[in-house]
């Protein structure tokens, strides 16, 4: 996989993200008021639009021409013009059409063309404000060019990758490019480069991220295709998609069955020349009835409608099936790579304990919603905690409206968080933000590992701070509690290592009064060093970005079902573990392999490493990619789950990609395969649970439909071989009939049946097991088929002895008692096919077991069965053109000790099976 470089901002003197700030605007030919607007005209016409380049696509006449023109459809297509050559233009007629229905279906399905790059392209801004000219101005974000200095707010979207060159507390949201779960602090310093990737520079930010909060200046380095989000796109549009495991057996299948129905049609014909003594036109016809007979003209259809049939029961489980084929697909998974943030998590900072020097709360719910029970009560203690927390954050809470369905936040997750804890106290914030209004702020800073603000309590002016735990118990001159302040401190930092050996995020919360120090009207700068002293130290808030609730069960339903899971994350390698040992994923001892240390492995290595339990923390989405390609290598069937931009070259690259439908950004979503409508990882097993449902439906509709098979041939070989005395039981368009007409309605009833007991306890099919093997072919060909095709010749003979002939040489081949016997023949089909429908039902079960009910469809294909063959039988214009005429009523008595034939040899089947430890 080539992935393009970044070189835009390399100049001769070294990255830009190392030099000072006043050594940026140099570097880029610009300057602290922005570009000229003359020059960043000419820059525009030289660098062009800062939008991603749409890749070239295949025609769409191409594309969806390919669902015309495959190995089966050609041969049908072949036999069409045969049919009208043989002077038989209803048989020719009647095969375009069924390619052609099958074909139009097939296109529309895949009318959705892939889209990631037009969805990177819409999830960039539409504007930004940049200084032109020396003056702040709003312009279109697709004409920023290299050089143009950007003004960044709380809340905007960052429009193209730039170096910051100032800065307030700003803070970046990334996890839609990295997956980390936190907002990222970004400062204008110069930095150390070495072994960092791009993203990693806390002097960088990225076009399609957010600011979180704090506001910054930062100078534009590169735009449209040479972004991290152009290389994302890149790196997108250049995986093909693979074709499925269905999709390939499939194709197999249909070389397969094409070969064999010219093949025997090839043999027969040279044989009724040889042996059976008939002209070349005769048996040129006989040749073609051969292929068609083994040719199953309603196989391609019906999967696809089964296929589309799965899609509709996962839309009611949840999941949002955008390629047919992905149905089967998830079936067949063997490994799931699921990233961890919004798809194992809520992406929801959620405080989870509040801890002060002698009492500890936990906070119940999860999320951004401020519902949930504190547990003890809330009393004073943890009341002033809360109140100095949310005074000191500057998030705010968004209470569910027409744009958001949900309660949500506006700023930083962290502080979103201390502000649920605080209503959930029921603290008014609003009245809280009135009554104690900010008076000044001391933003945070990586060095001081804090962040403080002023506000009066009382008519005192308070200082409020929250930051680094340990920092604040340094510069605190006492604890809140009851007893020694050394008993309290050594309390508290228990309770620190106790929170963080859980994952958990810990920040520390302080107050001091300020009334000798500080003066309402003072407009002077505050000193953190001055005032960040002296502090009472109210107690510790553990937070974390909790697991989905139904996801542990979801875990262990994979690992029964043989579907091993592995997480590739951006974020990092302890967080990442932590989560994985809560939900069950990692047991027992894991190898973390972080971002620039698979970076060094090699593919030996790495393959190696894949071999144990392994969790990937800090990934890049090319390291995921390659994580996704060799276990593919290893001939694992791979889904992968994700929700940002960072996940969308891995969810193209799987067999089969898994979008959140709620958090998902587009290109996640265009990317992918599959959408989960609620973002629920456990939707992900019931999709798995359909999926080998619809392979098993198809392996059971597929063995209905190839049983009739037998009967339609066996006619043709005694007519070639009796050299023409023995008529033929049913001809082409007889064959044509059930292929078509009385089997498609019932194989279409077998597509829907429900799962199976067990069916999530049985590991993977092998990528080695086709759909068609020889215990299917033995099963439809040597044992249901003979059987039916005896019950039809029967059936056959005993219309013409109905009619008051005898023996079965030399009976008439054409007039109404021909017509009247090769309806009788058709209508046996149909009546063993009824009961080969129930037999269908399972492959091992009893039908004691499995019943006659839970699928309702199954009656409604009986019944299309029956109005379909009396109408056959006995309506003129059908008669005329399938060649039927009625037969006495006597027969229908026939036609039903018929029904249960099938049922009873199969029943034997699955009885010596079961004693032989067999399916």
């Amino acid at each position: 996989m080539t992935i393009p470089p970044l070189t835009s901002d390399i100049t001769p003197g070294g990255e830009l993200s190392s030099l000072p700030p006043e050594e940026v605007y140099g570097r880029l030919d610009t300057g602290p008021g922005g570009l000229a607007s003359a020059e960043a005209t000419r820059r525009f016409e030289r660098e062009g639009p800062n939008s991603i380049p749409e890749p070239p696509r295949e025609s769409a006449l191409l594309r969806y021409g390919a669902n015309f023109v495959h190995m089966m459809a050609l041969l049908l297509w072949i036999g069409g013009v045969i049919a009208f050559v043989a002077g038989l233009p209803q048989l020719g007629v009647a095969i375009w059409v069924v390619n052609l229905i099958n074909g139009v279906f097939s296109s529309w399905q895949e009318y959705r063309a892939d889209q990631a790059t037009e969805a990177l392209r819409k999830l960039l801004p539409q504007s930004a404000t940049v200084l032109r000219d020396g003056l702040a101005t709003r312009v279109p974000a697709e004409t920023l060019v290299p050089g143009d200095v950007v003004l960044l707010e709380e809340g905007d979207r960052i429009s193209a990758d730039a170096r910051l060159v100032e800065h307030l507390s700003l803070r970046v949201d990334q996890s839609t490019l990295t997956g980390e779960s936190r907002p990222v602090r970004k400062a204008a310093e110069a930095c150390d480069t070495d072994g960092r990737a791009r993203t990693e520079l806390p002097n960088r930010v990225f076009a399609g991220t957010s600011v979180a909060a704090g506001r910054g200046k930062a100078v534009v380095t590169a735009t449209g295709a040479d972004t991290e989000f152009g290389r994302v796109a890149a790196l997108t549009s250049e995986i093909e998609q693979a074709l499925s495991p269905l999709q390939l057996e499939l194709k197999r299948v249909s070389y397969t069955v094409s070969a064999i129905a010219v093949g025997i049609g090839i043999l027969f014909f040279i044989l009724a020349l040889s042996l059976g003594g008939l002209s070349f036109e005769r048996g040129f016809v006989f040749a073609l009835g051969m292929i068609v007979a083994f040719v199953p003209e309603g196989l391609l259809p019906t999967v696809t409608l089964a296929l589309a049939m799965g899609t509709q029961r996962m839309v009611h489980r949840q999941a949002l099936v955008k390629r047919l084929s992905a149905v089967e697909t998830l079936g067949s998974t063997t490994v799931i790579c699921t990233d961890k943030t919004g798809t194992l998590t809520q992406n929801e900072m959620t405080v989870r304990w509040i801890a002060v020097a002698d009492r500890e709360y936990e906070v119940e719910g999860v999320g951004y919603g401020p519902s949930g029970a504190i547990a003890p009560p809330p009393d004073y203690q943890l009341h002033e905690l809360l109140v100095t927390a949310s005074l000191a954050s500057n998030a705010r809470l968004r209470e569910p409206d027409e744009d958001h369905q949900r309660w949500s936040i506006v700023g930083d997750p962290t502080e979103g968080a201390l502000l649920v804890a605080a209503r959930k106290a029921g603290i008014d914030l609003d009245r809280l933000e009135v009554e104690s209004p900010r008076l000044s702020e001391l933003p945070f800073d990586s060095l001081r590992k804090r962040m403080s603000s002023i506000h009066p309590v009382g008519g005192i002016p308070t200082l409020m701070v929250k930051g680094a735990p340990a920092e604040l118990l340094e510069r605190a001159e006492s604890v809140r509690g009851q007893g020694t302040d050394l008993e309290l401190r050594a309390g508290l930092e228990a309770r620190m290592e106790h929170y963080a050996r859980q994952g958990l995020r810990v920040l520390g919360v302080a107050r001091r009064d300020l009334s000798n120090v500080w003066s309402e009207g003072q407009t002077t700068e505050p000193d953190p060093d001055l005032l960040e002293r002296s502090l009472e130290f109210l107690g510790l808030v553990a937070m974390e970005d909790p697991p989905r609730p139904e996801v542990a069960d979801a875990v262990e339903q994979c690992h029964r079902g043989g579907i091993r899971t592995v997480m590739i994350t951006g974020d990092y390698g302890l967080t990442a573990e932590t989560v994985g040992r809560r939900i069950g994923l990692v047991q027992g001892e894991v190898e973390i392999i972080n971002g620039p240390d698979l970076e060094i492995l090699d593919d030996a290595q790495l393959a190696n490493a894949l071999e144990g339990e392994v969790l990937f923390a800090r990934a890049t989405p090319d390291q995921k990619l390659r994580v996704v390609a060799a276990l593919q290598q290893k001939g694992h069937v791979v889904a992968v789950t994700g929700d940002g931009v960072n996940d969308a070259p891995a969810l193209k690259r799987a067999d089969i990609g898994v979008a959140m439908g709620v958090t998902g950004t587009d290109v996640a979503k265009e990317a992918a395969d599959v959408i989960l409508l609620d973002d629920n990882f456990a939707s992900i097993v019931a999709a798995v649970e359909e999926g080998r449902a619809v392979y098993a439906n198809i392996r059971k509709f597929t063995t209905y439909i190839l049983t009739s098979n037998t009967p339609e041939a066996v006619p043709f070989i005694l007519f070639a071989f009796s050299g023409g005395r023995i008529p033929l039981a049913l001809d082409v368009m007889h064959i044509l009939a059930i292929d078509l007409g009385t089997d498609l309605a019932p194989a279409l009833a077998l597509g829907a049946e429900p799962a199976e007991a067990g069916v999530m306890e049985q590991p993977p099919r092998r990528r080695s097991e086709h759909l068609i093997d020889r215990r299917l072919l033995g099963r439809a060909y040597l044992w249901l088929g003979p059987a039916q095709a005896a019950a039809v010749m029967l059936a056959f003979f005993g219309a013409y002895r109905l009619a008051g002939y005898s023996g079965w040489l030399d009976l008439p081949s054409d007039g109404a008692v021909y017509s009247s016997a090769t309806a009788m023949a058709l209508a046996m089909v149909v009546a063993t096919q009824i009961g080969n429908l129930f037999a269908q039902r399972s492959r091992s079960l009893s039908l004691r077991t499995t019943g006659l009910g839970g699928n309702r469809l199954l009656w409604w294909g009986v019944a299309s069965e029956i109005v379909v063959i009396l109408l056959i039988v006995y309506l003129p214009p059908l008669q005329a053109v399938i060649g039927t005429a009625p037969f006495p009523p006597v027969g229908w008595l026939w036609l039903l000790m018929g029904i249960p034939l099938l049922p009873l040899i199969d029943e034997a089947r699955k009885a010596i099976s079961r004693k032989k430890g067999k399916t």
